[in-house]
């Protein structure tokens, strides 16, 4: 199985990164803020004002060292890419199945049911900690619904419309999830975020994203050529393909410890002119510990059986996903939680 390795996320503003030796520095200024051996860093994001060294960026795309760059809000910017790894020939097969309904559907509604499954385990892992709620209960019963409809999808549209009803179910008692905290969710506002829960959400889905992205590279497939999701310039359709598996049960659910345990609170945020919420530095160098701290965990991946890391789910499943558009197994496996 493929090692974790860690990842650096670029948060202090005018910062600058360089190669020196076998290392990766970080300076403000004169200032030295850290020093990591290369050998070890997978993936760099950088947020906000935050310059590279044109030496250090070709180092990571010869060595296939994910480097991105976004906003301050989390927004993605842009992307250093090296050479394409993997056999043209699966890339070229992945193209055909994404002009192929019939291939495209195959996938789409596995992703579609797992992200539904997904977000209901995490609604009845709610009821079975802490009490019958009817509202909640409620909710569980229409995605079951969802499940089915999802499961006998027959067009990618189709699959969408059902996926689009299954969020704003979930969604819809967000806030039931939310215990004394002070938060609370009117509904999923994404560009930009105009809410503490909303910005929190759409960051933690920008570091999946990102890891899906890298994880598809990373065994040879496009990641800007999905199934679910339809093609547009500068869109990773098939990272975010793979990221409805992750969002509940990674992301929903990582948020919701922060809120609930208290780590992250609602003075922790700052209200933009535009009326854009965004996180403090220490607030967000909180939230990124956290993070890297939950990627270590490990668990059983439900299909492989056997334990990886939460951080390498997206590898896990971009490699099954590899092997069954290669011919090696009939069907895909999508992530779902047990």
């Amino acid at each position: 199985m493929k090692k974790l390795l860690n990842t650096l996320y670029i948060t202090k503003q005018e910062s600058y990164l360089h190669k020196e030796r076998e290392t990766i520095v970080i300076k403000q200024g004169k200032e030295k803020l850290g020093q990591f051996p290369a050998i070890s860093i997978n993936n760099i994001l950088c947020f906000g004002q935050v310059s590279v060294s044109p030496f250090l960026m070709g180092f990571c795309g010869e060595q296939g060292v994910g480097l991105a760059f976004y906003t301050e809000y989390g927004k993605f910017l842009a992307r250093v890419q090296g050479k394409q790894t993997g056999n043209v020939l699966l890339r070229r097969e992945q193209y055909r199945w994404a002009d192929d309904n019939e291939k495209s559907i195959r996938i789409a509604r596995l992703m579609v049911a797992a992200k539904i499954a997904n977000g209901r385990s995490v609604l009845m892992r709610e009821v079975r900690n802490h009490g019958e709620n009817k509202i909640l209960s409620g909710a569980v019963s229409k995605l079951a619904v969802s499940l089915r409809r999802a499961e006998h999808a027959e067009m990618v549209s189709e699959a969408m419309g059902i996926e689009g009803d299954a969020a704003n179910t979930y969604f819809g008692v967000f806030n039931e999830l939310l215990r004394g905290s002070g938060f609370s969710f009117s509904g999923r506002i994404r560009r930009p975020p105009t809410d503490p829960i909303n910005a929190l959400l759409s960051f933690a889905y920008t570091l999946i994203t990102h890891e899906c992205s890298s994880a598809l590279q990373g065994v040879g497939l496009d990641p800007y050529v999905g199934f679910l999701h339809q093609d547009r310039p500068g869109r990773v359709s098939l990272a975010l393909d793979l990221l409805e598996e992750f969002r509940a049960p990674w992301a929903d659910r990582f948020v919701l410890t922060l809120i609930n345990r208290k780590q992250i609170q609602l003075k922790d945020f700052v209200t933009e002119a535009s009326g854009a919420v965004r996180l403090k530095d220490d607030a967000r160098k909180v939230l990124l510990t956290a993070w890297q701290e939950r990627k270590q965990v490990e668990i059983m991946h439900p299909y492989l059986g056997e334990k990886v890391a939460i951080g390498l789910l997206p590898h896990c499943q971009s490699m099954l996903l590899a092997r069954h558009i290669r011919g090696d197994t009939e069907f895909y496996p999508p992530y779902i939680v047990k």
